[in-house]
């Protein structure tokens, strides 16, 4: 498949090249169904070199993060225990859950989105009502969701946003993550799913659902838990806002160097804001809003996407400020309130120490209304 004919190819579409060579060189223990071994999952998240008969090949680092981390989750899932990954919105969360999918499965697309209205046929099965009717309850009428699917194909499945759910379609999953076994009443043979080897359920959850359906006891315990933490450093947030904003620029077509004093920008203000503190030392009041590397992307790339159609190819203060108020007010508009405070004193310091494009983001500062 051609990526390129796709707003976002999956996972194994869009890295297929780097799968291949893994799969090809790979001499490592596998788990059983397992596409890649535990330690070339690791290479392809995380990145490296690997030696093959034609040389040596980069693999590109996805996931900037805890190292340890991802070789948990990876130990987990190897040893069929079922992974949940939690953490502040905005972590990249569904992001590590797609790699490890699709890593470990060639499958990253077998997915429940769970939101309020998500009901247990949605994540077992459902029927073709045509079908049923006239031919009764049979397998042919039966229509698999991604549960049965990873059962039967011994792959995994993603449950999205799972405490957004109803704690009762939630508590579906218990038994069969207890007994591997999904029971289908209404087929009067066959009844029994049983799941192959390699199948196992990646779960996400944000912090800030806490208290929406609250996960119960006997649905934790079948879990493993790893938190994903906001990035800490700066310097690395600042190159992946860069690398991920590129790469949307390339899907869109969109021939524009991004401009690293930005991304640094950006990176700091979301790290300050994020944080409640500055590098130098002042304290700053936290907006409730949500102030993740994901969103401080979609900032720098809507300012960018603006230069491209509207500009001279650099990007705009004022665009950049106006794009800034809409991600960090969009929840709560007395967040403005902060932002203005943060203007005063954290953006005139620095413009006023570093000039450069702070002091062109200090000029934007009456766009605050």
């Amino acid at each position: 498949m051609d990526e390129m004919n796709y707003i976002k190819p999956p996972v194994e579409i869009r890295y297929a090249d780097e799968l291949r060579v893994l799969a090809e060189n790979d001499k490592g223990r596998k788990p059983e169904n397992w596409k890649l071994s535990p330690k070339a999952v690791r290479t392809f998240i995380l990145g490296g070199d690997i030696e093959t008969p034609g040389g040596r090949v980069r693999i590109e680092r996805k996931f900037y993060g805890n190292d340890a981390l991802v070789e948990r989750c990876i130990i987990t899932l190897a040893g069929s225990r079922g992974l949940m990954l939690v953490g502040e919105p905005g972590t990249a969360k569904t992001m590590l859950s797609e790699l490890l999918s699709a890593a470990c499965c060639g499958c990253s697309t077998n997915t429940v989105q769970g939101t309020a209205g998500t009901t247990e046929d949605m994540i077992k099965y459902s029927w073709n009502y045509a079908l049923l009717l006239s031919k009764g309850p049979c397998r042919e009428a039966l229509v698999p969701s991604p549960l049965l699917i990873g059962m039967e194909k011994g792959i995994f499945a993603r449950f999205e946003e799972i405490t957004r759910t109803p704690a009762e379609i939630q508590d579906s999953l218990i038994s069969v993550m207890s007994d591997q076994i999904l029971n289908i009443p209404e087929l009067e043979e066959g009844g029994l799913v049983l799941a192959r080897p390699g199948f196992n359920i990646i779960g996400t959850a944000n912090t800030r659902d806490k208290g929406v359906n609250e996960m119960s006891g006997a649905l934790k315990r079948r879990f493993n838990f790893e938190t994903v933490e906001p990035v800490s450093d700066v310097r690395l947030e600042k190159e992946i806002i860069l690398k991920e904003a590129r790469d949307l620029a390339k899907s869109k077509h969109i021939d524009l160097p991004a401009d690293t004093d930005v991304a640094e920008l950006l990176a700091v203000t979301y790290h300050e804001l994020r944080e409640g503190i500055t590098a130098e030392g002042t304290v700053v009041e936290r907006p409730g809003a949500v102030m993740s590397t994901a969103e401080a992307v979609s900032v720098f790339y809507q300012t960018l996407s603006h230069a491209w159609y509207y500009g001279d190819g650099r990007p705009d203060p004022q665009v950049l400020t106006q794009n800034l108020v809409g991600a960090v007010c969009k929840e709560n508009k007395d967040d403005l309130e902060k932002l203005k405070a943060y203007f005063r004193t954290a953006v005139r310091e620095k413009a006023l120490r570093k000039g450069g494009a702070w002091e062109g983001f200090l000029k934007t500062a009456a766009l605050l209304k």
